[in-house]
């Protein structure tokens, strides 16, 4: 499997199969196909599983994609302004994701819905209780809002981040919600009470930009009925 990702403004993902590869994405995540690819639709993962990625903010069924020859090219698309992130899995160690972050897989990848640790992290921490946990081996594919920044963290070292802005993290990262300090920041410094607290080891993958902060401020501007 070979893939390019192309386009800037909101990019797309083209793989190019051999005969006999597969990918699988979400409902809807197909942009274009050449000759020579056979799609059928399934509960990936039984009902039980397809029911929880119905929480994560995915489609239940899953669309999969066969190339029958060789060279075969299908391409998928973001659905907002942003960045394609292509990440090899190995079986040794998975990724955690927020909701809506996964759009495309080779078949050898698997998804299941991953709930937080803390009670606080589920009530507070903006992504609800219930993340993507990703594992197995091969490649995968994330889409992200505005651009992809990677940090990867030392054991013990601490990254604090606006939730929204948190894509996805190592399974080896311990993540905890914290409660902004000062009176005078919770009411005035606009960035909600909450920050996301990342402690390594592990590589963690962010946003620049939060397009449910976004879309709420293009709503906000709208002219209101009378």
């Amino acid at each position: 499997m070979r893939y390019t990702i192309i386009g800037q403004t909101v990019p797309a993902v083209e793989v190019e199969l051999n005969q006999g590869e597969s990918m699988f994405t979400q409902s809807g995540g197909m942009i274009w196909q050449e000759e020579g690819i056979q799609m059928t639709t399934n509960a990936r993962g039984g009902l039980a599983r397809s029911l929880g990625r119905m929480f994560t903010g995915e489609s239940i069924f899953m669309a999969n994609y066969t190339a029958t020859r060789q060279g075969a090219k299908i391409a998928f698309g973001s659905t907002v302004p942003g960045s394609v992130v292509p990440v090899e899995l190995n079986t040794t160690k998975d990724i955690i994701c927020q909701k809506g972050a996964f759009l495309c897989a080779e078949q050898s990848v698997d998804l299941q819905v991953a709930f937080t640790k803390r009670l606080s992290a589920g009530l507070f921490g903006g992504e609800g209780f219930i993340l993507q946990r990703m594992f197995g081996s091969g490649m995968l594919f994330l889409e992200v809002d505005g651009d992809m920044v990677q940090r990867d963290l030392a054991p013990g070292e601490v990254l604090k981040v606006d939730t929204g802005n948190v894509v996805a993290f190592d399974s080896s990262v311990k993540y905890e919600v914290e409660t902004v300090k000062g009176l005078g920041n919770i009411l005035f410094g606009g960035e909600g009470l909450f920050l996301t607290r990342l402690t390594g080891p592990g590589r963690v993958i962010l946003q620049t930009q939060n397009f449910n902060d976004f879309a709420g401020r293009v709503l906000s501007r709208l002219p209101k009925s009378r």
